[in-house]
């Protein structure tokens, strides 16, 4: 996966620190080699490790610090500042940790240090067997889980795609623009399988799942025994019905083959129709302007995304796309596609090569129902992702979970979310007490504007905006009842770290405030610890 470099920052460590400069809590931030590099002293020594984020580079000097943990200001990845694990998707790899020498009053950082051991579960309480049915982010989470707690079992992944596990959200945005790479694209390259005695196939689709046999069926007869199943079977992208919604020149975007023949079809469109102002249909609008393409969007909604965000960011969605050239028609719905036109409700037609739907999508839920699991909305799992029949759990678009604040059912469909489900489930597969204490977290990304949103709120009666949306400098809370339950923030990538632990402060058994654990890191100049 590819991602921009983080630049050093601060003192080089190579050349010293005294001692007295390096913070009893948190950790500062600095450089070797010109390499960035966070150190942290604790009552038990000093340790460093990298200070770029594992998925996308992020620069960890310019996020939070939660006890022995630093969180990513980009996409809320985690990693332990001691050993360099990473503990929570989005990223998978571990920092890279460097020997720390105290010479005297002053403490030098020097080589890199071979990757720290992981704690193993113990074998005896591992499956013998496990299987995987789904191949997009819980699916992939899980099994990167398993074999890195040290499960040595049969391990196989059954997935529909055409392709190994990608990375999703980038197909709607840098790699539909033209400014992403493929090999940017999958989560890991295809020796990782092999190399981790993962059995990942792929085109597999299943027919059934035997419960009291614990057997797998595929549509071809094939059948795979296990000791415990994931169900990640995800969701699938809904189709309008109305006249020409089936034809060649009407795409939806879920996969990588689906983002692949839509790049290849822009080539001789003069205008697109995207039916859907949902994030993935301003990704795309925005990713196709980023072409050059005539855009238009059509919607319901008086604003782009004011049922989930609230009508202030999305007049600030608007006018960020029409600034762009988009044009938008809102308060209609499409009737047909046909003649290279979008016939609205109204009579209205929107010329049109070529229309991209992005009208939400539909969780794969038939084989839960088929094989008798307790669904209602979702695939009904507990904290640990088990879901009603012994040995099976269930993770991603599919599954509905506590929420970590309320305890209410919720089926969240966003890609960080599903991959720390997976692997909150492959840690409770092996025997290890697991639990979804993290809220909901996503971003969005459209013309180099972030919006990052944690928690979650299905409705709310209170909406609270501390400082300029329109200015691209604002946190927007989300309150039920009197509590906050999500929260949007616009250049506050600090801000939506804070309120991210504050969330997972709130759903932990210990009730100590945010404020005891958290050391917030500020943006390092020289010379400044974080």
């Amino acid at each position: 996966m590819g991602g921009t470099q983080t630049r050093p920052s601060g003192p080089d460590f190579a050349s010293g620190l005294p001692l007295a400069d390096l913070p009893a809590t948190g950790a500062r931030s600095g450089h070797v080699g010109g390499e960035p590099v966070l150190l942290m002293r604790r009552a038990d020594g000093v340790f460093a490790v990298s200070g770029a984020c594992t998925h996308y580079g992020g620069p960890l000097g310019e996020g939070l610090v939660v006890g022995d943990t630093v969180l990513c200001p980009w996409h809320h990845a985690c990693f332990d500042l001691r050993s360099g694990d990473a503990l929570a998707a989005p990223a998978f790899a571990a920092l890279d940790r460097w020997r720390v020498e105290i010479d005297g009053d002053r403490v030098f950082v020097r080589e890199r240090m071979a990757p720290a051991p992981i704690r193993h579960a113990d074998a005896p309480s591992h499956p013998g067997s496990i299987v995987i049915v789904g191949g997009g982010a819980a699916g992939f989470a899980a099994a990167e889980m398993l074999r890195r707690r040290g499960f040595a079992g049969s391990l196989t992944m059954l997935s529909a795609d055409a392709a190994p596990p990608c990375d999703r959200p980038n197909l709607s945005k840098d790699y539909l623009a033209g400014t992403a790479p493929e090999d940017w694209i999958p989560l890991k390259p295809d020796a990782f399988y092999a190399e981790h005695a993962i059995d990942l196939r792929l085109g597999v689709e299943v027919a059934k799942l035997d419960v009291a046999g614990r057997t797998v069926v595929s549509t071809t007869g094939d059948q795979f025994g296990y000791d415990a199943l994931l169900l990640a079977t995800g969701a699938e992208p809904i189709r309008l019905k109305g006249k020409g919604f089936d034809g060649p020149q009407v795409h939806v975007l879920r996969t990588l083959a689906d983002s692949r023949a839509l790049i290849a079809a822009l080539a001789d469109v003069r205008s697109v129709a995207v039916i859907g102002a949902s994030f993935i249909g301003l990704e795309v609008a925005a990713s196709l302007r980023g072409r050059g393409i005539p855009v238009a969007v059509i919607g319901p909604e008086a604003a782009p995304l004011e049922k989930v965000m609230g009508p202030e960011i999305g007049i600030f969605l608007r006018n960020l796309h029409e600034a762009n050239g988009v044009r938008f028609h809102l308060g209609q719905t499409a009737e047909a596609f046909e003649d290279g036109a979008v016939i609205l409700a109204d009579g209205q037609r929107i010329a049109a090569d070529l229309v991209v739907l992005g009208v939400g999508v539909r969780p794969r839920l038939q084989l839960a129902l088929d094989a008798g699991l307790a669904v209602d909305r979702g695939v009904i799992v507990d904290r640990a992702q088990r879901s009603s029949a012994p040995g099976i759990w269930a993770a991603g678009d599919i599954a509905c979970n506590p929420d970590p604040i309320s305890g209410a059912l919720t089926r969240i469909e966003h890609w960080v979310a599903a991959q720390r489900q997976g692997q909150v489930a492959a840690l409770s597969m092996l025997g290890e007490s697991a639990e979804l204490s993290e809220p909901p977290f996503f971003w969005t990304q459209q013309y180099g504007q972030s919006i990052r949103y944690v928690g979650h709120a299905e409705r709310w009666d209170a909406l609270h905006i501390d400082g300029s949306v329109a200015h691209a400098d604002a946190t927007v809370r989300f309150e039920l009842d009197g509590r906050l339950v999500a929260a949007a923030t616009l250049g506050r990538d600090g801000e939506s770290l804070r309120l991210a632990a504050e969330f997972s402060r709130c759903g932990s058994s210990d009730h100590r405030t945010a404020a005891d654990e958290i050391e917030v890191v500020r943006n390092v100049q020289c010379g400044d610890q974080i």
